[in-house]
Formats: structure tokens, sequence, C-alpha cells
């Protein structure tokens, strides 16, 4: 399952997207994807590509394409090699319409180049022939179905029928990934429910235009994680719409704790957490169990070099006693901070056991100092006490 995300500078402005490129891949975006949508942005992309190489950074370049991209693959050969991948999106190359060969001249490049190709079908850009003839054909039926679900059969159609088209050209199977990409949850399950139960081709999966905050992250979240349950999907992104000069690799980190939630893969350790109450009304717990978050972020870069494994480290910081030292003994490392009119004493437990009591000022210094023994002990073979 990998994490992919797509920059949102010109692509033309090299520097611009190369930075971005290095911080979505930083922030662990597995595959980015760039708009390749004029000349400039064409002739930008081997620069950009070559400069990630020589910088020791090997994320694969995604070039998305709508309208012209038969054009510029075929007038910038340097462009299509440099690519790891196309995305075309059926709806806008004219699939199907007569003295029409738009679609083809982009499979037979990533063919010439050996590119998978991205079928991407969005309801917001859909072949307007196909659905209009699918529409037609519903409105003869003596039971019409709802419109909305003629337009998602219309998308499984056409992402279907442009593979097909992809094979007669020459691309094979395992070099075709498909998306289906909606605005809202139950559609965006429906339609890749049929495509994954119609084809056995790679799935790509996401909520298109999501949105903003809290709304885009549930409800990118909401789909996922139902399809990702059933077994069905390949790639993922989270269409997360910054605000002004916000971080885009948000959508990396939203992917990735998806999945890490679901326990399809692990990136980076998780810290357990409670809510607090009012046995809690000191802040403490919530700006260490905060602290400790950020220094397992900080320090990732360094231990997945140093100590493999280490993504999966489970860290709690618990408020009071009522579940605190339960719920210590069910990570590998946790701490259960006093209460409100609690003893002023903090039990360290460590695999499940009681490792050490916590005293005074630096009860937060300690405990990471206790967490760095047990990294490196645990995943690195060091020798010793925790």
């Amino acid at each position: 399952m990998v994490v992919q995300s797509m920059t949102n500078t010109d692509t033309a402005d090299a520097p611009a997207t190369l930075n971005q490129v290095l911080a979505l891949a930083r922030a662990g975006s597995e595959l980015v994807r760039v708009t390749v949508n004029t000349e400039a942005a064409a002739a930008a992309v081997p620069r950009i590509v070559e400069t990630l190489d020589k910088s020791g950074v090997r994320v694969p370049i995604v070039g998305d394409f709508h309208y012209n991209g038969h054009l510029l693959l075929a007038q910038y050969p340097d462009c299509a090699r440099a690519l790891a991948k196309y995305r075309i999106n059926p709806g806008n190359v004219n699939l199907g319409r007569r003295h029409d060969d738009n679609f083809r001249i982009m499979i037979e490049a990533a063919v010439k180049y050996a590119k998978p190709v991205r079928i991407g079908v969005n309801w917001g850009s859909l072949d307007q022939a196909l659905l209009a003839r699918m529409m037609d054909q519903n409105a003869r039926r003596p039971d019409p179905l709802d419109p909305n679900e003629v337009m998602l059969e219309a998308m499984v159609a056409s992402a279907l029928e442009s593979a097909a088209a992809a094979e007669r050209y020459g691309l094979t199977p395992d070099r075709i990934v498909l998306s289906a990409k909606v605005s809202g949850v139950q559609d965006l399950v429906t339609v890749n429910r049929r495509l994954a139960a119609r084809s056995r081709y790679a799935l790509h999966l996401g909520l298109t235009e999501a949105g903003l905050g809290s709304k885009a992250i549930v409800a990118t979240t909401a789909a996922l994680a139902i399809l990702l349950q059933e077994g069905i999907g390949d790639t993922i992104r989270a269409s997360l719409t910054p605000l002004p000069g916000g971080d885009r690799g948000e959508e990396v980190l939203v992917c990735q704790q998806v999945l890490q939630s679901l326990g399809l893969r692990h990136f980076s350790p998780q810290v357990t957490a409670c809510p607090g109450c009012g046995r809690t009304t000191s802040t403490f717990f919530q700006e260490m169990a905060d602290r400790i978050q950020n220094y397992l972020r900080d320090q990732m870069p360094a231990w997945r070099e140093r100590y493999p494994g280490v993504e999966e480290l489970k860290v709690t910081v618990m408020g009071c006693v009522v579940n605190g030292p339960g719920e210590s003994k069910h990570s590998h490392i946790g701490i259960s901070l006093p209460g409100t009119f609690e003893e002023p004493v903090a039990p360290v437990y460590v695999d499940g056991r009681l490792f050490k009591t916590l005293r005074g000022e630096a009860i937060v210094a300690e405990f990471i100092s206790i967490l760095d023994g047990y990294v490196a002990r645990r995943y690195g073979g060091t020798p010793g006490q925790p």
C-alpha cells in the first residue's frame, strides 16, 4: 500500500516544484504527482528528476496530463522518459471519439518507455458522451435507475473501457492502475467496490476535492478505512485543501495515520494518551504527550536508519491512576502521571512490567532517557538496561 501526494506549484517553476517534492518526500510520500500542462512544464520535468537523483531522493514522479498530454509526450521525449508514471483522465482526452487518437498516442508512449499508467476517472470531468449514452439507455428502461446510480456506473464503465483500450494499444495489465474519484464517501465506496469486483487492475483510492480542515480529514479517513479494511486499494491519497501557505505534507501524514491505525503499515511510533477529565486538571500530561510525540517524530529520520522496526514502537502517556497503569502495560513503554490529588509519582512500565517510579521536576527528561535506552536495546541490539 503506497502513499501518494501531489504538488500544487507551477511545474515550470522547477526550483519551487523541486522544493515541494523534497518536502513531500521527507514527509513520507512514496509517489509525487506533478502537473504537466504546458511545454515549459514538460521541459522542466527532466531537470527536476535529475536534481532529485543527484540529491539521493528516489521518489518516483508521476506526470498528470489533461487535454494536451499526447502532444507533450511526443514533443518532449526527455519528459516522457523521466516520469515514472503517467496519469490520464479519459474524460479529457476524447477517448472513443471519431478521428481522435490522443489516448492511443499517450498509451503508445507509455509502452515505448515502459511506464505504467493511471487511468483516472473523475466525476467532475467524466466522459460526457459515455454518460449521455448511458443516461439515454437508462431513460428507456421500464424502471429507470436514479441518475446518481447511472453516473457511478458510467465511471466504472469509463475506467474499464479505457483499460481495455490501453491493453489493445499494447499496455500490459500489470502496468495499468485505475482510479474513480468522487467527493462523497458512500459514492467512493460504491464505485471502488464495483471496480474491485469487475477487474484485477491495481486501484488508486482517494476522495477528490475533500475540502478543508477536520471535515476533509474525517471524510477521507471514513472512505479509505472502509475500502482498505475490505482489502481494496493499492495506492492512496488524501486530497486536502491546505490553507494559504499551509503544509502540503499534511495529506501524507493523514494517509500514513489511516494505514497505521488500521494496522496495515507502520511509519512512526505511536503515542497513546488519554483525553483528560476532572481527575487531570493539570495540563502537564498533555504537554508531555505532545513533547514525546514531537520527540519521536524528530528522531525518526535517524532512528529509521539505525533501528529497523522502531516504527512499530508503542508509547503511552496517561494522566491518572484510573487507566494509566493498565494502558501503560499494553505498550512497549509507558508512563502514568499523577492525577489531581494523587500521590506525586509517575510509574514507568517497560514491556508490561513496572520498571521505575519517577518523581520531581525532571520526569520528562528522565522518561525520554529511558525511552532512548529502550529503543537502542530493543531495535539496535544494545545490551543492558532499557
